[in-house]
């Protein structure tokens, strides 16, 4: 830990949406906080701003998580400012939906360059940079469960991430080091939305036994119980918070 006890926490793709509100409920449970993010700078600040607000402390860090160096540098920058990480959030992520036998190579290589290698390359940086008795929080989905048409890359990526989660946990568990994931359902973001009809947004909904979409503030939650010292025992779990849908 820093000097003065505080934990000191990555998030990436921490300038809107889930990221955002994961940042914010961290900075809140008294954690220090790198809010990644990729071109929002301006999102990023205000992230930064509304924490600071409330005597919190957070830094904007510029990172593509797709890029071979995003890792290092999101240590690097957490290091200079606060003196080491205990929890990384593998939060950033892209989903572009289309059938498989439509998608080009391009877009689902984009998928396992930054679902996938992106979370591997967080996962690794952390196994040689994370303090003992810290916490790696992955992202997947419940898509992977429903494997809907037009998922097919996202799934892929996703239920990647799943398995790097269950063998990280058992190479890390020495050092104290928990790796869990978190697999939302339909939440309530712009990545979500985004070019969904009312009428569909209506019919995936009624799919949910709660009978409403996730709210970021929802998944927030679950990242912050699995950030915190109760977590301790939880260890190389895949937690799909979807209000039941699966």
């Amino acid at each position: 830990m820093t000097t003065n006890g505080q934990r000191v926490a990555i998030v990436t793709g921490a300038s809107k949406g889930i990221g955002r509100a994961i940042a914010l409920r961290l900075a809140r449970d008294g954690i220090a906080v790198v809010v990644n993010y990729a071109t929002s700078r301006k999102a990023a600040d205000a992230v930064v701003t509304e924490i600071e607000r409330s005597g919190g402390k957070a830094v904007a860090v510029q990172a593509d998580i797709g890029s071979p160096t995003a890792a290092a540098d999101l240590f690097d920058a957490a290091e200079k400012s606060f003196g080491g990480v205990d929890i990384l959030v593998n939060n950033a992520g892209m989903m572009k939906l289309a059938p498989l036998a439509d998608m080009d190579d391009a877009t689902f290589e984009q998928h396992i360059a930054v679902n996938l290698t992106g979370t591997f390359r967080g996962i690794r940086e952390a196994g040689r940079r994370l303090r003992d008795d810290g916490r790696i929080i992955n992202f997947s989905s419940s898509v992977v469960g429903v494997y809907g048409p037009a998922y097919g890359a996202y799934a892929a990526s996703k239920a990647g991430v799943e398995a790097m989660t269950h063998v990280a946990s058992k190479e890390l568990g020495r050092r104290k080091i928990t790796v869990n994931t978190v697999a939302p359902g339909p939440v309530e973001t712009d990545m979500f939305m985004t070019g969904k009809s009312d009428e569909l947004v209506q019919n995936i909904t009624r799919t949910i036994p709660l009978g409403r979409l996730g709210q970021p503030d929802d998944i927030a939650s679950v990242v912050a119980f699995l950030a915190s010292p109760q977590s301790g025992w939880i260890n190389g779990q895949v937690i799909r918070a979807n209000g039941g849908m699966i």
